[in-house]
Order: C-alpha cells, then structure tokens, then sequence
C-alpha cells in the first residue's frame, strides 16, 4: 500500500491518528472508497463524494448507528462509524470472504429480529422517519404517513416515476400500469405494523466475512413494510437465498403469497435504477407492474 498524502491528511484530521497507508477500492457506485491502513494497525474505510448533496454521509452514519443499536439483540451487524463529515465517511474495514449456508442462516435471523424491533429509533409509529434520506445519490422522501400503501404510492413510487414520466424515460402507458399497480397497495400487501428497514438491501450491500457472519453497509433505513427489504435481496440474486429466507421465517413466519408479492415491492428498486442507469429498468418494471392490474 502506497500513501495518499491528501487523502491521508484527511482522514488524520478526522480519526486524530496517523494513515501510513492508503489503497483504492473497487466497486463503490457513487462515492470513491479507499482503504486506510492507521498506525494501530487497524485497517478502515473512507468514502468520499465531491459535491455530496447535503447531510450525504451523515444520513448514512445515522442509518448505520440505527441498524447498529439492534445488533445486541442478534439484529444485523454493520461496520463502526469511525468518523463523519460533510465530504466523507470513515468506517472500520470488513473483510470478505465466501457465501456460506451458516452464514446465511445467521444472517436471515438477524434481519428478522431487526426488523421485529419495529420503529423506536426512527421517533414513532408511522411508516417513514424523521428525516428524508437518499437512495444512491437520488433524494428519498421519509415524511412519514399512517399507512403502508399511502407511503409506498406517495414516498417510494410517485417521485421516481415522475422523473422518468418528465424525462420521457418510461412511455405514458408504463407509467400508468405502474401507477395503476401502486395504487393497489392495500388489496395486495396485508397489513402490518412498521418494521425498522435496511431500506437498500441489494445484493452488493450485503457483506459476507471470513468469520461465516454477515456485515450490512449503505443503509436507507426507515420504517416500512419488511417485506420491501426481502424483495429487493431476490431481485438482484442474493446468494444462499433459500437458506436466508428458511431462517428468517422461523423467527418472524411471513403471511403466505409472499412471494408472489416481491414483484409489487420491487417496483420501488426498478424506478430507481431507471433514474440512475437508463429505461431498461422502467421497461421492466412496468411489465412486473402487470401482475398487480
């Protein structure tokens, strides 16, 4: 590992301890990650944006230390907050290693059990939190209201669709299936009361270690349907699926259909990726939309 002098600086302002070694790393979407090893011998993360909307990094150290409060209980596990300002974040480092069934099993649990603790971090009992958050480098809207299908329709499914509706990304009548479909929230999702979310929790956001746990990171946290966080692990093929789901069912038993309601939470992913990566992904989620109709 070489040393970035700027980089470095930065990070030692921030830690009040010397870098004497920095790397980059690879795979991060919107910030640019580096690796810091300290002269603890301690190794962490900085992310860094130039422009970051506000609050960025701070809304992301806040959605950590929430996940982070339900880990005594056996929820998920996230990475130490080491510092947090306007233009980064610093984590402690993770270490990677292979998917495996025990993993999975733990991990299934932990989301369940995190979201069982429902919404005492986030200030109430309604669906959303306490403050808008951001979804990639897309705003995302929290202002909470007294029911799911309310929340889903209005927070996670009109502002996205009405980028790609103004931006011609989506034709009129995709943007009116998925309309359509949203609109159906409370014939198609059962009631149940907020539970505490990771909010993005892709495939990429879910961190497997060397030590057969797993370590979640990027949250959106906020109070919703928990079902959202299970549709999003199965749209973009998260590995050891069926043994995370067998788990996850035995501590907190999920109503049956299920999963034949992950495409109608999915929609909210798919209008996303639409804003950030291109049409395709509206394409797709108006056809997904169809089965709602």
């Amino acid at each position: 590992m070489a040393r970035q002098s700027v980089v470095a600086s930065r990070a030692e302002q921030l830690l009040g301890t010397t870098v004497v070694a920095t790397s980059p790393v690879a795979g991060g979407d919107i910030a640019t990650a580096v690796k810091l090893r300290l002269s603890s011998g301690r190794s962490a993360l900085l992310k860094t944006l130039s422009n970051a909307p506000p609050a960025f990094f701070a809304t992301e150290a806040a959605g950590l230390r929430r996940l982070a409060a339900t880990t005594p209980a056996g929820g998920l596990a996230t990475p130490e907050v080491l510092a947090v300002a306007d233009d980064c974040l610093i984590l402690d480092w993770v270490e990677t290693g292979r998917p495996s069934a025990e993993a999975a099993a733990s991990f299934g649990r932990a989301l369940a059990r995190t979201h069982q603790s429902g919404v005492e971090q986030l200030g109430g009992a309604q669906f959303g939190a306490e403050q808008d958050g951001y979804i990639g480098r897309l705003p995302m809207l929290n202002r909470p209201l007294p029911t799911w299908p309310e929340f889903y329709a209005e927070r996670r499914i009109a502002p996205y669709l009405k980028v790609l509706r103004d931006k011609a990304i989506m034709t009129p009548a995709q943007v009116a299936a998925v309309e359509t479909a949203a609109a159906r929230g409370a014939q198609v999702v059962p009631a149940e009361p907020p539970a505490l979310l990771h909010g993005d929790l892709w495939n990429g956001n879910v961190l497997w270690t060397r030590e057969d746990g797993v370590v979640v990171i990027d949250p959106a946290s906020y109070g919703g349907h928990r079902e959202v966080d299970l549709a999003m692990l199965a749209l973009f093929g998260l590995p050891q699926l069926t043994q995370v789901m067998a788990a996850y069912t035995e501590v907190a038993p999920l109503v049956p259909g299920w999963e034949d309601r992950l495409g109608f939470h999915q929609l909210f992913p798919l209008l996303v990726h639409a804003c950030l990566f291109g049409g395709q992904y509206g394409a797709r989620a108006a056809q997904v939309a169809q089965r709602y109709l």
